[in-house]
């Protein structure tokens, strides 16, 4: 029972982190905030490619800094309305946001949290995690930029724009302030999730009341999806304490090498989700635990399965227009994975 509770603790924070971001994202995106970011950045002058870069490098560094949830759910509606407001090529701007968030979520503890899952156990510090990691993280970020530009980079045109006659206006609504919560509370709170949950209920309330409507709690129910959260927390919190009462894959880490420790742990988030793969070594001693976060981190772009980010990418990327194929993620995704992974592998060693 102890085990059970255990998982239990360590699971459920960054399921509800996300339905707290849902919520707030969906009010932004109602509010005309991403549309509103979007539009700024595809004022900016240059070719599409400088663009591109621009924005994805700010999505690295929301990932790196808050966590990659936040950044799937705040930086793919900016790159996808930056995109269309320049009449770029929409499928490289949303799909490379997939690639990115995970791409860039080894730099910090908190990043992601099967970096604290991995870290804590093993006594790595935040401060020495970045340090290890941080050469492996600018080569991964630039990696994925490299791989997006040679799969679509012909359709970017040379940034020829026209300054719209009326420029959206961005005015102090509850969603803009759910987003700057969010923000504040994932990088000064501890433990966000039931804050940045309360603080998407408070936000969808608040905005129905401002617009004279009750709150739309089917629709609200559709946004936080527990159809397919619910599943795969229940999956986390099972392996979870499989990991706690059976000591076999934490002995094969332990005395696995630095390469079979990348391998093992992307293939194993693959298999069962990088969360449920972190929970299953969680509190067993892992040889190369450094090694360990880059394939938890960074295998996920191999297949959606990989990251409640990637099933998250596809759900927001779908509600802002985009219509996403399992072929073409799959392909970008298996080419990104394998090349960031053994790019960082390398540069580890």
């Amino acid at each position: 029972m102890t085990a059970f509770l255990d998982s239990l603790a360590h699971t459920w924070p960054p399921f509800v982190l996300v339905v707290g971001l849902l919520l707030i994202g969906h009010a932004a995106a109602r509010e005309g905030v991403f549309a509103w970011i979007g539009e700024r950045c595809a004022l900016v002058r240059g070719p599409d490619v400088v663009v591109f870069v621009m924005v994805m490098v700010l999505s690295a560094l929301v990932c790196a800094t808050l966590n990659l949830d936040t950044a799937v759910v705040f930086m793919t509606p900016v790159a996808i309305e930056t995109a269309r407001r320049r009449g770029s090529d929409v499928v490289l701007f949303a799909y490379t946001s997939a690639m990115m968030a995970n791409a860039a979520s080894t730099l910090l503890l908190g990043s992601n949290l099967t970096n604290l899952l991995v870290a804590s156990p093993e006594g790595i510090s935040g401060s020495s995690l970045t340090r290890a990691l941080a050469l492996p993280w600018v080569a991964s970020i630039t990696v994925t930029v490299v791989i997006a530009l040679a799969w679509r980079g012909r359709y970017l045109g040379r940034g020829d724009i026209q300054t719209p006659e009326e420029r959206l206006t961005l005015r102090w609504s509850p969603g803009v302030f759910g987003v700057l919560g969010a923000i504040v509370a994932v990088v000064g709170v501890p433990q966000p999730a039931l804050v940045v949950l309360l603080l998407g209920l408070i936000v969808e309330v608040v905005d129905s009341i401002r617009r004279h409507t009750s709150p739309e709690w089917r629709q609200l129910w559709a946004v936080a999806n527990p159809v397919l959260l619910g599943p795969l927390f229940g999956l986390a919190v099972g392996v979870g304490w499989l990991g706690r009462v059976w000591s076999a894959p934490g002995h094969w880490l332990d005395h696995a090498s630095l390469v079979h420790t990348v391998v093992a742990t992307a293939l194993g988030s693959v298999l069962l989700n990088n969360l449920p793969a972190a929970s299953l070594i969680a509190g067993h001693h892992v040889a190369h635990p450094l090694a360990a976060i880059i394939g938890l981190d960074l295998g996920p772009n191999l297949f959606v399965t990989g990251a409640l980010s990637s099933l998250l990418w596809w759900r927001v990327a779908t509600a802002h227009g985009v219509r996403p194929t399992l072929g073409r993620l799959t392909i970008l995704g298996v080419v990104t994975g394998v090349v960031t992974l053994a790019t960082a592998t390398a540069l580890l060693r």
